[in-house]
């Protein structure tokens, strides 16, 4: 199985002058965790919920808040997101897909086609749910033996 076949195809992504504030609204409304940044189609960078969270105050929302926490949402995309990516094609194997995450403690792979245009996102959840999917179905082939 490839990448191809598990991979979200219709990808929210911003644009490099977007702000947190914007970001921020999204992982509010949404489930989403990772967010690409692209420029022109091709893929430039990536902000995570993790990453999100890093770079503003932390004390927005709450009553505590100031003017200068609020300030930080101001910030643009491109001087907070992930600049050095690590990606795949959807031709990736599934099996390779999760090594790659393995070793490099990333969460999600944006698949990019050769020119970096992104074609999609495939996160580990995506890759666990595939992996556990083969994993019964190899089962369920397996006791058909002993029948």
């Amino acid at each position: 199985m490839k990448l191809e076949d598990i991979m979200t195809r219709r990808v929210v992504t911003l644009e490099m002058d977007d702000t947190l504030e914007v970001v921020k609204e999204i992982f509010e409304n949404t489930r989403f965790h990772h967010l690409p940044i692209v420029k022109n189609g091709k893929l430039r960078g990536i902000i995570s919920d993790r990453d999100f969270a890093r770079h503003i105050s932390p004390f927005i929302s709450t009553l505590s808040e100031r003017t200068q926490d609020v300030n930080t949402l101001k910030k643009k995309v491109h001087q907070v997101m992930s600049r050095d990516l690590i990606t795949a094609s959807r031709e990736t194997s599934i099996k390779d897909a999760t090594q790659i995450l393995l070793k490099t403690n990333v969460s999600c792979l944006p698949i990019t086609s050769e020119d970096g245009i992104l074609e999609g996102i495939v996160t580990m959840r995506d890759l666990l749910r595939a992996l556990l999917k083969n994993h019964l179905q190899t089962l369920k082939e397996c006791s058909g033996d002993f029948d």
